[in-house]
């Protein structure tokens, strides 16, 4: 990692010219949406624009393998419109407001194919894996093109249909436990642990997170996913389908931090979980920012947001308790560090099912009748 950042850092030093290899492309196969709306807005097309390295900072990378997670239905469907164009052209520079066609998509595994200027770090023929983040174009296509800051090599122990299934689900869990909640290797072990939500994508890389830092932790899933939990690592499993999942915690001492998967009604009863004045802390992945913007329109969405989160953590605070939200950041550093966890045998892969790439709108449709244990990858390259 500190090679890392010197590399970087060095990067305009060391710059090598931009590899033509791919360029007497224009187009290449995706699955795209032209609209919003439900699964048949999916489109496969052989013509989408090759990508481009429009910064020196920038890589272009193979796509062998990629998978699914909730955000891809989510903005199949509108969510987070308002918000993601404004990231995507906050000048407004284009004189046509629209982000179609549009490739969803946020986890990959490949090669890289293309190095930008100021790229060191990374040759073409590496194995990387990356997370992209919604503003860009996504993974289910051919080639991706991605900052070399949110690009990490991929664990060697792991196959590009294992290595695909992390990266999102890892960083987004990684955010809440680690850049919001301040759990670590140094300070985790021993912490009582809750994980609502357990048996999804964040939530088995979650109980996998703060159990190789020494956690105890407790796993909340249905008890089909129970067997997984316990092979995950998880001390305590309890299915929130055998009666009051309230009354059950209750039964239990109390924790030192639980991560949030599910939101609704939890949030009015789980913070009393916690150990008062000492430092415990809940942190939610499910929050009305994106929900906001799209309604309110960015200023006022962003107001509403920061007068809620702002009102909820003043009054949790008096209670002796920390509330926070946390989002997925793209991250090559924390990948790095993911990566040495994963080839270390303490996080293994949580995969459902695998699909070919011409099954994306299957794959989707799996996704969203939910039920997952773990995660749905695509294979983008056939064996």
């Amino acid at each position: 990692r500190a090679l890392r950042g010197v590399a970087r850092a060095g990067g305009q030093l060391l710059s090598r010219g931009l590899r033509a290899s791919p360029r007497c492309r224009s187009a290449m196969p995706s699955w795209v949406i032209d609209r919003y709306g439900r699964n048949d807005v999916l489109r496969f097309t052989r013509d989408m624009v090759f990508p481009t390295i429009y910064f020196p900072n920038e890589v272009i990378i193979k796509v062998h393998a990629a998978s699914l997670n909730p955000i891809d239905l989510s903005m199949r469907s509108g969510y987070g419109a308002t918000a993601l164009n404004m990231k995507r052209d906050p000048l407004k520079l284009k004189s046509v407001d629209t982000e179609f066609p549009l490739t969803l998509g946020r986890d990959v595994s490949g090669v890289v194919m293309e190095c930008g200027l100021s790229v060191s770090y990374f040759k073409p023929g590496d194995e990387v894996w990356a997370a992209i983040p919604p503003w860009k174009q996504g993974t289910l296509s051919e080639f991706v093109v991605a900052s070399g800051n949110e690009v990490s090599f991929k664990p060697k122990c792991l196959s590009h249909t294992e290595a695909a299934s992390i990266p999102y689900v890892g960083l987004t869990a990684w955010s809440a436990v680690n850049q919001v909640g301040g759990l670590n290797q140094n300070n985790c072990s021993g912490k009582r642990v809750l994980i609502l939500g357990a048996s999804g994508g964040v939530g088995t890389f979650a109980v996998q997170l703060v159990k190789a830092w020494g956690a105890h932790v407790t796993a909340v899933c249905s008890h089909d996913a129970s067997a997984l939990m316990k092979k995950l690592g998880a001390d305590d499993v309890i299915d929130y389908k055998s009666g009051s999942l309230e009354e059950q915690l209750k039964t239990l001492p109390l924790f030192d931090f639980i991560l949030d998967n599910v939101g609704g009604s939890t949030e009015k009863w789980a913070l009393d979980l916690l150990k008062k004045w000492s430092g415990a802390t809940y942190v939610t992945l499910v929050t009305p920012f994106l929900i906001n913007m799209d309604k309110l329109g960015v200023a006022d969405g962003m107001l509403q947001t920061g007068v809620t989160v702002g009102s909820k953590t003043v009054k949790h605070l008096f209670k002796g308790v920390h509330y926070r939200w946390a989002f997925f950041m793209p991250s090559g550093p924390n990948l790095d560090e993911i990566a040495e966890l994963v080839d270390a045998g303490k996080i293994q892969p949580v995969i459902d099912e695998v699909f070919s790439f011409s099954e994306v709108p299957k794959a989707f449709l799996k996704l969203e009748g939910g039920h997952a244990r773990g995660k749905t990858v695509i294979n983008v390259i056939s064996k």
